[in-house]
This record gives structure tokens, sequence and C-alpha cells, in this order.
């Protein structure tokens, strides 16, 4: 019952309730974006979701304009603190998170939930074993257990892990600890980053 309807209908009331500041700092933030750069102020690409079906997922746009897309050779995206693709201003939305506030659109809309896995593109469900593919039975987070506790520190398929252990262990008191633990890596900036020398080089944007 949980996670099928209470989970919702919380997800519903505090996007509702956070809607009114969430609205002030994309505006302070599109103004910072536009002066930086004057680019394009969102970041929508498309990612895989509840039941293997695919959405537009929202974000501020913290690299330049079309720049190239960058993997780890585990196919996920490569992050690191040198990364020149990354703006000024996009570098401190991604170490504060705040890059991600307009996934609150997608928790309206239906498709994201506060809490969750973290969506993958589309072409890794490819790569899902048949344990792993049971992430995308709950719908994915704009944090997670993963966001919480390792952010960016492990690789994708220990990702994979523990999105199945979060499926199988989800509850309310899993989610309000994930929350609180998410609120102390941001504000200890922890984890921001996964340093790798294997990378490859895609055509399209990775944000």
């Amino acid at each position: 019952m949980y996670s099928e309807i209470i989970k919702r209908f919380l997800d519903i009331l505090f996007s509702i309730i956070l809607m009114p500041l969430i609205l002030i700092i994309i505006i302070v933030c599109a103004i910072a974006i536009k002066i930086e750069d004057q680019g394009s102020v969102f970041y929508a690409a498309l990612r895989l979701g509840k039941d293997e079906k695919t959405y537009k997922m929202y974000k501020l746009r913290t690299m330049k304009e079309n720049a190239p897309d960058l993997r780890n050779e585990d196919g996920s995206t490569y992050n690191s603190d040198k990364d020149v693709r990354v703006t000024k201003v996009g570098s401190f939305l991604r170490k504060t998170s705040i890059d991600e506030i307009p996934q609150i659109i997608n928790v309206l809309l239906g498709n994201m939930s506060f809490i969750g896995p973290r969506p993958d593109l589309p072409e890794h469900i490819l790569q899902y074993s048949d344990s792993e593919i049971k992430k995308l039975k709950v719908l994915p987070g704009i944090t997670g257990y993963n966001q919480a506790y390792y952010r960016n520190t492990i690789q994708w398929k220990e990702r994979l892990i523990n999105d199945v252990y979060y499926v199988n262990n989800i509850s309310f008191m899993f989610d309000l600890k994930i929350l609180l633990k998410t609120i102390s890596t941001i504000l200890l900036r922890k984890g921001v980053f996964i340093e790798s020398d294997n990378k490859n080089t895609e055509g399209g944007k990775n944000e």
C-alpha cells in the first residue's frame, strides 16, 4: 500500500508545497546560466522509467552547449571536477545538486518520485540481468539509496545491486532514512565526482 498509494500521495503533496520555492530557485539559476554563456536553461533527456517506459527527465543545464558525451567503460556517465565541459555555474549546481531540482516537474507528472532508484539511459536496459531489471518496478527518484549513501563513488553495476535492494525493502522508514542521509551528503558535498581514466566519447550531450 505504501509504495503504490501513500508514496504517490506524499510526492504530490510535497511537490505542491515546495513549488513556490522551487520556482524562485529556478529563476535565479536561469539568470546565472544565461549570464555565463547565453545558452538554454534546461536540459531534457530520455530516461528509463517504471515498467520499462521512457520519459523526458528535466535538469538545469550544467554543461556548455553541444558538449560531447563522455562515458566510462561500464557505460556510466563520466563525472569529474576537472571536466572542461562543465560551466562555472554548472559546477556549483552539481556540487549542491540544485541542477536536479526541475525533476520535481517529473514528480508531478507521475514519471518520477522524490525517492527511488536513479534512472538510467534507455539503452542500458539491454545490459540489465534478470534480477537487475527489477529496479524498473518502481518510479525512479530524484534521490535514492545510491545517491544518499554513495553518490558518484561506486560503479554502475554496484548501483544496480543497491537499486534492487531498495525495491525489495521499500518502506516509509527506509525512504525517510534516505531523505535525511541525502541532506547530510549534499551539505557535506560527499562523493560529488567519480574519477576514471577509462572514458569514451560519443555523440550528443551528457548531463
